[in-house]
């Protein structure tokens, strides 16, 4: 924390002091510096040795091999993603594009309870891939849980409990941020709030953080709000909600007491906080309008209930009613088939859609009868319109709040996703500063950058400062947006002019160039390479 407060301070000892001596490998000059701490922009040049920030202010005199004029422009620190699934596309396109030509220099793998195992032969892929992005991980519990029972439905013994315990500590002395949960999704559903806590103790004793897809993002949205605070307080380890949304339109509005209880668990020493992607829209499997009880014991057990007399029709009792009340966004045309592998003609067409194709009509009922059958040759991922808007500027506006994306590396043309992998971190400056002005430009740079960096215990990045990591995002504020549409997703953002990481220009004048230096960034509890 010392390191943060001595960097916000910086700029004011630099300011207006010109350096005649000095000598650098890249000097941004003429920008507007917002530095990630949310305080007011700035002018200053930045300059910029080897990896690292060296000086900020007055450098009209100095010399540099490079050159970046940043007039008219913002230099701010490169964005720090908390939630993607970057591991898929990553091996496909490991320079990122989806993410850099956005600001993003950070991606952070390992959310929602899944993530690679064991993490340091996980780290060692990605070095001997070479990527143009940092690269952290969380351990997922689910994946954790999954090594350890499976997919059933029962509390661990003793002897099991001890061994997830020992894959957490070990994930977290190989590097990871810290654990993450997604109790909405088998394994993780099948947790009690009592096993989160030992297993975040764990976690906690090396210093890293409980991130979490909540048990329920509908109508069990409070509980599941309490839930992650109570494992934060009891756990003894900083929790944040991840991707926080109200999900079904009978719920729209449920932010307001969301936040209150995130603001009264901080009022009694919770260290609690919030990401958000800018969207009414979420993605995931088809699965998630299937019943977890119904999922235990994996495919086969599945279609087992689902072919079964007995169980059949209490399956579909929920599918509707999912489809109703909750991610379905009432109407089976709220649920628009994003990625399929055994048919990828089926991308971009909705349930109603298929439905129909199948000869039915395009009600709930038949509708779950289409989701049976896509579940039975192999899945999908899914996009689900079912987010209130209200409460997505609610959300935003909370200052706990940090802006991630909650998406994969863009392959650009491949089936039909969910627009945030290309337009998230865009979407915030151009919309929700500049056009509608639901937060300050200042305000949504530190969300991006800062929080994220002291939340994840990432150091030495997320502001521009004199010692940091020169990880730098330099853009149009004028400019800047997604372009990126349900309709048509695969479009890059405009507007983000140069990028840098680890000091290397990975984006000149807007465009890609080709150039590999990310690195691993290991999390609180590292203690060197296996």
């Amino acid at each position: 924390m010392k390191a943060f407060i001595r960097s916000i301070a910086f700029p004011l000892l630099l300011a207006g002091g010109a350096a005649h001596a000095q000598e650098f490998d890249i000097l941004i000059s003429g920008g507007r510096i917002v530095n990630g701490s949310g305080n007011p922009w700035f002018e200053a040049d930045v300059g910029i040795r080897g990896d690292r920030i060296a000086a900020i202010g007055d450098l009209s005199d100095a010399s540099a091999e490079t050159r970046i004029d940043a007039g008219g422009l913002i230099v701010a620190p490169g964005f720090i993603d908390p939630h993607t699934h970057a591991l898929q596309g990553i091996f496909d396109v490991p320079t990122a594009d989806s993410a850099l030509l956005q600001g993003v220099t950070t991606l952070t793998e390992g959310n929602d309870g899944a993530s690679p195992w064991p993490i340091a032969d996980h780290y060692r892929e990605i070095e001997e891939l070479r990527i143009s992005s940092n690269w952290a991980v969380f351990i997922g519990q689910g994946t954790v849980r999954a090594e350890v029972i499976g997919v059933e439905d029962r509390d661990p013994t003793p002897a099991e409990l001890e061994r997830m315990k020992a894959m957490i500590a070990q994930a977290m002395e190989e590097g990871a941020l810290g654990i993450s949960t997604g109790l909405f999704y088998v394994p993780g559903s099948f947790t009690s709030t009592e096993e989160v806590i030992e297993l975040s103790r764990v976690a906690a004793e090396h210093g890293g953080i409980y991130i979490s897809h909540l048990r329920d993002e509908a109508s069990l949205m409070i509980e599941s709000v309490n839930e992650t605070i109570r494992i934060g307080e009891e756990a003894g380890i900083p929790v944040q909600i991840t991707h926080h949304k109200i999900i079904g339109a009978p719920n729209w509005g449920d932010s307001v007491d969301t936040l209150r209880l995130v603001d009264e668990a901080r009022a009694r020493g919770v260290d609690v906080t919030i990401d958000q992607y800018p969207y009414t829209a979420s993605q995931t499997g088809i699965n998630a309008l299937i019943p977890q009880w119904a999922q235990e014991g994996g495919y086969d057990a599945l279609m087992g209930r689902i072919d079964s007399v007995e169980t059949r029709q209490t399956i579909k009792n929920e599918v509707v009613e999912r489809i109703l009340t909750d991610r379905g966004g009432g109407d089976p045309a709220n649920v628009f088939i994003s990625r399929n592998s055994w048919d990828p003609a089926m991308a971009g067409k909705n349930l109603a859609e298929l439905t129909i194709e199948a000869g039915m009509e395009p009600s709930p009922e038949n509708a779950a009868e289409v989701v049976f059958e896509i579940v039975r040759n192999g899945g999908a991922t899914a996009v689900y319109h079912a987010i209130g808007s209200e409460d997505v500027d609610r959300i935003m506006r909370h200052p706990a709040t940090a802006i991630g994306s909650d998406g994969p590396v863009g392959i650009f043309g491949e089936g039909a996703p969910h627009p945030r992998q290309y337009g998230s971190f865009a979407r915030v400056l151009g919309l929700f500063v500049r056009e509608r002005g639901v937060i300050s430009l200042e305000e949504a740079i530190r969300k991006m950058t800062s929080l994220s960096a002291q939340r994840l215990s990432i150091q030495d990045r997320g502001l521009i400062a004199e010692g940091f990591f020169a990880d730098i995002a330099v853009f149009d504020a004028d400019e800047i947006i997604d372009r990126a549409t349900f309709e048509d997703p695969h479009q890059y953002a405009v507007g983000m002019k140069h990028v840098l990481v680890n000091g290397e220009i990975v984006v000149r004048d807007g465009a890609h160039t080709g150039a590999r230096p990310g690195r691993i960034l290991h999390g609180p509890g590292y203690t060197g390479a296996r």
